[in-house]
C-alpha cells in the first residue's frame, strides 16, 4: 500500500476543527438553556396576561402590568440572545467548512478564518450579555414581588 499524504493532511485538518466543534456544542447546550428560559417566560407571560384581563378595576392591576411589561422585555432581550448565539453557532460552522475549503484547494483563506472565528466569539460574548441582562430582569421582578407580598 502506497503512503498518500492527502490523508495526513486530512487527518490534521480533522484535528485543527476539532476546537471549533467543541465550541459549536458549548454554543448548542447555552442554546437549549436560553430555549428552556423562553419557554417558561412565554408560559407566565400567557397566566400574567388572563390575570391582567380579570383584575380590570382591581388595585393590582398596575403591579401585575408591570410584570407583563418585564416579561414582554425579556422575551425580546432572550430572542435576541438566541439569535446572537445562533449566528455564533453558524460563524462557528463556517470556520470548520472553510478550513477544509482552504485546504482541499489551496486556497490562502487565513484571514477570513481568523475574522470568521473572532466574529463568531464576539456574536457569543453578546449573547452571553443579553443572557445576563434578561436574568438580572427576572431577578428585579422577584424582587419587586417580594415587596408586595412584605406589604
Amino acid at each position: 500500500m502506497e503512503f498518500d499524504p492527502s490523508i495526513t493532511t486530512l487527518a490534521a485538518v480533522i484535528q485543527i476543527a476539532v476546537a471549533p466543534v467543541f465550541l459549536l456544542a458549548g454554543i448548542a447546550g447555552f442554546l437549549n438553556v436560553m430555549s428552556g428560559r423562553l419557554g417558561r417566560i412565554v408560559d407566565r407571560a400567557r397566566v400574567i396576561e388572563r390575570k391582567a384581563a380579570i383584575l380590570q378595576d382591581d388595585a393590582r392591576l398596575p403591579a401585575v402590568q408591570y410584570e407583563l411589561r418585564t416579561l414582554w422585555r425579556r422575551i425580546k432581550i432572550i430572542n435576541w440572545s438566541i439569535g446572537m448565539c445562533t449566528a455564533s453557532g453558524l460563524m462557528v460552522c463556517s470556520v470548520v467548512v472553510c478550513l477544509f475549503i482552504a485546504d482541499f484547494w489551496h486556497l490562502p483563506m487565513d484571514q477570513v478564518i481568523v475574522v470568521m472565528f473572532v466574529l463568531a466569539l464576539l456574536l457569543l460574548i453578546s449573547a452571553l450579555v443579553l443572557f445576563l441582562k434578561e436574568v438580572q430582569l427576572a431577578t428585579r421582578i422577584l424582587q419587586k414581588g417580594r415587596s408586595f407580598i412584605d406589604d
